[in-house]
């Protein structure tokens, strides 16, 4: 559980060594001995940077994760790739992203790789930092497929994939993992105009099972493919109905809406803690000490210092890695700063 007032953490991502983007766009050319030595060592690069920036809390920085959502679907069983919905050129947005049809049952027999990721941070992690696991929920994961007669729907999609996340988180507490977040952005996307106690309900059927098991937290954000938002980037549409989602501590993108409706921290600070995204990955400014103590001082009028967490807005994987380290870094001395004079 949190211990730590204004603690500082990372949603999941880490930008990839451009050595890693390099191999990866030649897997044919290396052995599995050798991809297996190149993982371990693109984690080790990860661990180093957050751990020499001083975070309470680290991942694996996702670097076995070619995509957000369609690394997993290397673990499906009854999906392949529908090269016709995806647009090729012109500016890069969401709808280059590849889809992929559904050609029988959605099953996931070896799981979704997540538990072996952890395995592999905490073999490589040193003693002090909090090690945490993330996953994308199943209505986010639904995102890139195409419904058939199987399955009407999105909804349909998801309610078939629950069972398979909440396999995969329960194994991850049963793997010794006691920091998890589950990222529904596209609930925080999309809540301006679907039923906000539907996604409530679904996430929380997720859950439910490790709920009070391990620290559970959501990661809600607007989108940053390519460091472009999807949704609309509102906190209201999701307010009553995400306050009794079931976790201990919601992750929400502040710093890249200037802080608009930063007083419906509040809100959530009733019901659980609350991480705050004050650092803007999607702009190359590299937020000051000074900047940094400053938004932790503006979160702590609405969140009080032993219920925040302090992070970047959303994944790193999209932000340049020497900017994506220097943030980190004066996120931490910031935090440090207001944290000695509380």
């Amino acid at each position: 559980m949190k211990t730590l007032p204004i603690r500082t953490t990372v949603v999941g991502s880490y930008p990839f060594p451009g050595w890693l983007e390099f191999c990866t766009q030649n897997l044919d050319k290396f052995g599995p001995a050798d991809i297996d030595e190149m993982v371990n060592d693109a984690v080790i690069a990860a661990v180093h940077d957050q751990v020499n920036a001083g975070l309470d809390v680290i991942t694996d920085g996702e670097q076995t994760r070619l995509d957000f959502n369609l690394s997993f679907y290397g673990y499906l069983k009854g999906i392949e790739p529908n090269h016709s919905e995806t647009r090729k050129f012109g500016p890069p947005a969401h709808d280059q992203r590849g889809k992929h049809s559904i050609v029988a049952e959605l099953t996931a027999p070896k799981g979704l790789g997540a538990v072996a990721e952890y395995k592999r941070l905490k073999a490589l992690a040193p003693a002090g930092p909090v090690l945490k696991s993330s996953i994308p929920g199943p209505y986010t994961l639904s995102g890139r497929m195409l419904a058939n007669d199987r399955y009407k729907d999105r909804y349909a999609i998801t309610e078939a994939l629950i069972p398979i996340v909440k396999k995969e988180l329960e194994d991850l507490v049963a793997a010794g993992c006691t920091e998890i977040t589950v990222d529904e952005p596209s609930m925080s996307c999309y809540a301006y105009k679907e039923d906000t106690k539907r996604f409530r309900d679904i996430f929380n059927k997720t859950v439910e099972s490790v709920y009070g098991k391990c620290r559970l937290s959501t990661h809600l954000c607007f989108g940053n493919f390519k460091g472009r938002p999807v949704g609309y980037r509102s906190l209201k549409p999701m307010i009553p109905d995400f306050l009794d989602l079931k976790v201990d501590e919601v992750h929400i993108e502040m710093a890249n809406r200037e802080f608009a409706e930063i007083e419906l921290l509040a809100d959530f600070a009733e019901r659980m803690d609350v991480a705050v995204g004050i650092i803007d990955v999607k702009n190359y400014y590299i937020e000051s000490e000074k900047d940094v103590v400053e938004r932790i001082k503006r979160c702590l009028k609405y969140v009080p210092a032993e219920k925040l967490s302090v992070a970047p807005d959303c994944g790193l994987s999209q932000t340049a890695r020497w900017a994506a380290k220097q943030k980190l870094v004066n996120m931490v001395k910031g935090a440090k700063i207001v944290r000695g004079e509380l």
